[in-house]
């Protein structure tokens, strides 16, 4: 990074005060993660809610001050826009755990849940304190996942976490009927998620996995910003419009500087019992093409197997009913992989400046 060439991009960012404020946006903790490599800036803006309206004109101001600088190629200015809270620092990422994992995919229906709590569960085999976050407000798993349907308990303060096979679970959906339609606006899915990070009694944890809604919207986005994520995973088919779906959800991981894990092709093959024969009905070597061409590490392959759509339907998830099968195996593998890559991350953490 070019320090000298840094200093200049942050003399100009402090050089700009928004109408009816008193100090400049760089002080002010309005730009985040901002970062300057290959000739590209890139930050977010948070914005007052007040300044929506001129939220365009805004970036278009700010980028119009950057291109300035000599060289500089491309501003990325991604707007964001939190209420503003009495009393409280808006800044102050989440951590409800040492290290938060995020599952995401840029669509719906690639067996991200699955994969989540899966992969939860390989963590706690390898002997740490795990729990699981269901962020799906629109549609959640977790209920069916884990076969618990009850209301959470309350301590007076803090909702507690259901415990499904030794993990600490939430889930929107152990808060509202199964068959209730949830009809909410942006704003309020926002609140509701970080409802469930703030106000739930998380307990010692060593691992949170978040499992993330399909997409690259608002909450995608809030969860990126307001907590503090160790990195995230992409969960993806072997199909074309899967991938391009999930080359999304990883570029805006990499906009907001969250470290990304590694990709998993799921749906990868199916293996016929009868014949011994590999099926690739998806295709096949997708997700691993596409995290070679991107640089990623490619987690591995998780075929189509009736095993494991019996045990989450029935809310035993394979890693733990069925411990000895390949599939629980490959999980292990990812939970191992994932172990390797966080520690090897956290002692070359790259300067992000906030």
């Amino acid at each position: 990074m070019n320090n000298t060439k840094l200093d200049e991009i942050i003399a100009i960012l402090k050089s700009i005060i928004l109408q009816n404020q008193s100090s400049n946006i760089y002080e002010s903790k309005m730009v985040n993660g901002l970062k300057y490599e290959n000739n590209i800036i890139s930050f977010t803006l948070e914005l007052l809610p007040e300044q929506l309206k001129q939220a365009e004109t805004i970036k278009n101001f700010i980028q119009e001050k950057l291109y300035a600088v000599n060289d500089v190629e491309k501003v990325e200015i991604i707007l964001t826009s939190h209420k503003s809270k009495k009393n409280t620092n808006t800044n102050e990422p989440l951590k409800p755990a040492k290290h938060i994992i995020a599952i995401a995919s840029g669509k719906g229906g690639v067996g991200k849940s699955t994969t989540a709590i899966n992969l939860a569960l390989s963590l706690l085999k390898l002997n740490y304190d795990v729990g699981i976050l269901d962020a799906d407000i629109y549609g959640p798993s977790l209920p069916k996942l884990t076969g618990i349907i009850n209301k959470p308990q309350s301590n007076g303060k803090k909702i507690i976490p259901h415990n499904a096979f030794g993990l600490q679970v939430m889930s929107i959906g152990y808060l509202v009927p199964e068959d209730a339609a949830t009809i909410w606006r942006g704003p309020m899915v926002m609140s509701a998620i970080e409802q469930l990070l703030r106000d739930v009694n998380w307990s010692n944890l060593d691992f949170l996995i978040i499992d993330m809604p399909p997409g690259t919207g608002d909450a995608q986005l809030t969860l990126s910003q307001r907590v503090q994520l160790a990195g995230a995973i992409i969960v993806s088919t072997p199909q074309d419009l899967s991938l391009i779906d999930a080359r999304k959800g990883l570029n805006m991981f990499k906009k907001v500087n969250v470290p990304i894990l590694g990709i998993i092709e799921n749906m990868s093959y199916f293996e016929c019992n009868n014949c011994n024969t590999k099926h690739e009905i998806f295709g096949h070597g997708g997700a691993k093409a596409e995290a070679e061409k991107l640089g990623v590490t490619f987690l591995n392959a998780i075929p189509l197997d009736i095993s494991l759509r019996t045990t989450s339907d029935e809310g035993t998830p394979i890693v733990h009913k069925e411990p000895n099968n390949s599939i629980s195996k490959k999980y292990m593998e990812i939970g191992s992989k994932i172990l390797n890559k966080i520690e090897k991350d956290v002692k070359k953490a790259p300067q992000i400046i906030n």
